[in-house]
C-alpha cells in the first residue's frame, strides 16, 4: 500500500471517530461500512454478527462495545427518516476488521489502524508490509506445494521438487540457493524464502505459478522439460526486475518471517485479550 495511500485512509478513519460525552471513542457502524468497502448494509450486518461473538468468546460485555442507536438521515424529497446503527468501540470496529476480507485494502488497513493505541500512520505502515511479507510467504509456499504435486501427478515423483526449485533460485539470483543463503546469513536448516523480501517472494511466486500452468498445459512429464521451464520463467522475471532496477542478489535480505509472523501473531491476542489498550490515546 502507497504511503499517500496509508495517510488517506488514516485521515480519512480518524475524520469519522466521535466521542461521548464521556470521552469514549466511538465510530458509527453506517460510516464504518462505507470505509471498509461494504456497498450493502445486510452484508456489513452479518460481518458485526460474527465480531459480536468474537467478542462474546473473548469474554467482554457485547453491550459495551456494540451499542444500538437510531439517526435521521436525509431522504432525496428533503424529508428525513430513522434508520438503525450501532455506536462502535474501536475494539468493536477491530473485531469487525478481523471478520472481513484482509485481501481488500480497505480491511487490511482496518486490522492495523484499530489494533493499534498511536495513530501515528508511520506506524500502521510499517504493521502492514509486515502482514503483506507474512502473507506474501505463505502465499509462495502454498504455490510451490502446488508446484510440488504437480511434479508428481506429471513425473511419477515429487523427488526432484528441490532440484527444480533450486535451478529456479540460481537463474532468478544469478547464483545457487547455497550462495544466497550464505549472502543473507540464512541458517542451514532454514528455507531461503524466510529471508527474502517482500518483492522476492512474489517475484518467485509468479514464477512457479507460470511453471504450474505451463506444466499443465503441455503435459510436462520428466523432470529436465519441467525445470527448464521453471528457469526459463526465472529469467524472465529476473529480467524483468533488472529493467526496472531491481537486482535480486543485491537486494537486503528481510527479517526472519517467522519472527515477523509470531510478532504479528502475538499483538493480534493482545489487541482481542485487552479491548481497554485499543482505547487509549
Amino acid at each position: 500500500m502507497k504511503n499517500e495511500m496509508v495517510y488517506a485512509m488514516t485521515e480519512s478513519f480518524e475524520g469519522h471517530a466521535q466521542k461521548t460525552e464521556n470521552g469514549v471513542e466511538y465510530w458509527l457502524a453506517r460510516d464504518l461500512q462505507q470505509l471498509l468497502g461494504y456497498s450493502e448494509w445486510r452484508n456489513f450486518l452479518s460481518t458485526i454478527t460474527k465480531a459480536k461473538t468474537a467478542c462474546e468468546i473473548s469474554g467482554h460485555d457485547i453491550g459495551n462495545h456494540f451499542v444500538d442507536v437510531n439517526k435521521m438521515v436525509e431522504l432525496g424529497s428533503g424529508s428525513q427518516r430513522e434508520i438503525n446503527d450501532i455506536m462502535l468501540t474501536r475494539y468493536a470496529c477491530y473485531l469487525i476488521a478481523q471478520n472481513g476480507d484482509p485481501r481488500k485494502q480497505e480491511i487490511a488497513f482496518a486490522q492495523t489502524y484499530f489494533a493499534m493505541q498511536t495513530r501515528k500512520a508511520e506506524q500502521i505502515e510499517q504493521r502492514l508490509l509486515e502482514a503483506e511479507r507474512v502473507s506474501a510467504r505463505k502465499k509462495l509456499s502454498a504455490t510451490e506445494k502446488e508446484l510440488s504435486d504437480v511434479i508428481y501427478e506429471q513425473t511419477g515423483g515429487n523427488q526432484n521438487f528441490a532440484l527444480i526449485r533450486s535451478k529456479g533460485d540460481t537463474a532468478l539470483f544469478g547464483k545457487n540457493t547455497k550462495s544466497m543463503k550464505a549472502h543473507w546469513q540464512v541458517p542451514d536448516n532454514r528455507p531461503l524464502a524466510d529471508f527474502a523480501p517482500t518483492i522476492i517472494l512474489k517475484a518467485k511466486d509468479f514464477a512457479t505459478e507460470i511453471t504450474i500452468h505451463n506444466a499443465r498445459e503441455k503435459a510436462m512429464s520428466r523432470e529436465p522439460e519441467i525445470s527448464q521451464e521453471h528457469v526459463t520463467n526465472n529469467e524472465a522475471v529476473r529480467q524483468t526486475l533488472l529493467s526496472r532496477g531491481i537486482r535480486p542478489e543485491a537486494l537486503p535480505p528481510g527479517e526472519d518471517v517467522k519472527k515477523v509472523e509470531r510478532r504479528l501473531t502475538s499483538a493480534q491476542k493482545k489487541a482481542i485479550k485487552n479491548p481497554d489498550g485499543l482505547e487509549e490515546e
